[in-house]
């Protein structure tokens, strides 16, 4: 642990928002991480007790930086390195809630191409809303 800071994309690698340093680094170029309410570039430095906004697959995360760690640990050691706002954490169960409420459109066997039995399902269920 350095005193200065700690780079942005390998405080959000070790505490473990992204798999890789270079996904951390595209989301930061994307904008998708604020620190402090701006933008900013992989290579700024995070200190404990920045706020940081972090868009990325799991849902949007605000959380307070507590602990610098250049090195990717155990889950448990990474939650130690922030503490994520309680507004933050209930908007992200309420967007999860509402995900599961939703209604899915999509067919579970849709991959691409039909297969023929697939295919001849829906020739059959063709044929017999003309025959009506």
């Amino acid at each position: 642990m350095s005193e200065q800071g700690v780079r942005l994309d390998k405080w959000l690698w070790a505490a473990r928002f992204f798999k890789t340093r270079s996904q951390a680094s595209s989301a930061i170029d994307a904008g998708h991480v604020h620190l402090n309410g701006e933008r900013a570039k992989p290579a700024r430095s995070v200190k404990a007790g920045d706020s940081l906004r972090i868009l990325n697959a799991g849902g949007e995360f605000i959380v307070t930086v507590l602990g610098l760690s250049e090195q990717r640990g155990p889950a448990s050691v990474a939650q130690q390195l922030y503490a994520e706002t309680e507004a933050s954490a209930a908007a992200r169960l309420l967007r999860a809630t509402q995900a599961k409420l939703e209604p899915v459109f999509d067919h579970p066997d849709v991959r691409g191409r039909p297969t023929k039995k697939w295919r001849r399902q829906l020739h059959y269920f063709e044929r017999k809303q003309q025959d009506d």
